[in-house]
């Protein structure tokens, strides 16, 4: 059994059953540069803070249109399958994020769509699935402000069986609109990061979208923006991050004892990162740390 400070892994997904709990990211030790090996994931049984693993989730088959970064799996249940999203740089065109669909939850996944679902010749990552009050699925995802300059947070809606996108893209929301996000040092003025969006419903009824950038020291924060209901908006950035301790790239799931946790990697540097899970509880204004973590 491991804990989560023994476990190398960014951008954690924790997928829940019941009392198990599945705990999937970026697990090539350099995401970066090397070719992309795959996917692993990690499981706990009756607890969440020890994990067996690693099993190998995904692994790309013969002729697979990408070879390097392969970051940021999500999984969900949806339509009797298990499907998951996930961020590829293409052989040849813009890095944007797949889908990926298994008959098991810890896989093996095998490729559903054809390439990214995300616009074409858009530079895209972190797709994650929200599924609206009609049922309609739609992906939401970050537009790179590699390509941009002012990353945005995009929506774009899904067919029914995921297998690609169909209608226009809506931006949300850009980076700078939060005023706790900085600009990036030393890169073009305006340069401002999105990544890891996580779509939540508040207790309220109101939308959240936990969602990762720097902050003025250089940091990876995490902050939250809400709407009063759906996708359309408007959103409003909370004045103050999250979590700011240089972690990132968060997302929400609750436990079989019904605690709330942030799962989150820290620090943002390869090969130190670690996921660790941080205790949060729900406010009249969104969401705020508890002080617990388990790491």
């Amino acid at each position: 059994m491991l804990t989560l400070d023994q476990i190398q892994l960014r951008d954690p997904f924790v997928f829940t059953d019941q009392d198990t709990y599945y705990l999937f990211g970026s697990t090539d030790k350099d995401i970066w540069r090397s070719d992309g090996v795959g996917f692993d994931v990690y499981r706990a049984v009756g607890q969440y803070r020890e994990f067996e693993g690693p099993f190998p989730a995904f692994r790309p088959p013969a002729g697979f249109w990408s070879k390097k970064n392969f970051w940021a799996p999500e999984v969900y249940a949806y339509a009797g399958a298990y499907y998951m999203f996930a961020t590829f740089l293409p052989v040849e065109g813009c890095r944007g994020t797949a889908v990926l669909r298994s008959e098991s939850v810890m896989g093996p996944y095998l490729p559903h769509s054809n390439g990214p679902v995300t616009p074409n010749g858009w530079e895209c990552l972190d797709g994650t699935l929200y599924i609206d009050d009609q049922g309609q699925p739609w992906m939401v995802f970050c537009h790179e402000w590699t390509q941009v300059g002012d990353g945005q947070i995009c929506a774009v809606r899904l067919a029914e069986d995921l297998s690609r996108s169909v209608g226009e893209p809506q931006i949300l929301f850009t980076a700078s609109s939060a005023s706790w996000a900085a600009p990036l040092k030393k890169r073009a003025p305006g340069s401002y990061v999105t990544d890891g969006p996580d779509v939540v419903r508040h207790r309220s009824g109101k939308l959240l979208i936990v969602w990762s950038s720097f902050g003025e020291d250089g940091n990876y924060c995490i902050g939250v923006a809400s709407s009063p209901g759906g996708l359309d908006g408007p959103w409003t950035q909370c004045d103050h991050p999250l979590f700011e301790s240089d972690g990132g790239h968060g997302m929400v799931f609750s436990t079989h004892d019904g605690s709330l946790y942030l799962a989150i990697h820290t620090p943002n540097k390869t090969p130190n990162e670690r996921p660790i899970f941080v205790g949060l509880r729900e406010t009249n204004e969104g969401l705020q740390e508890t002080g617990a973590i388990i790491s």
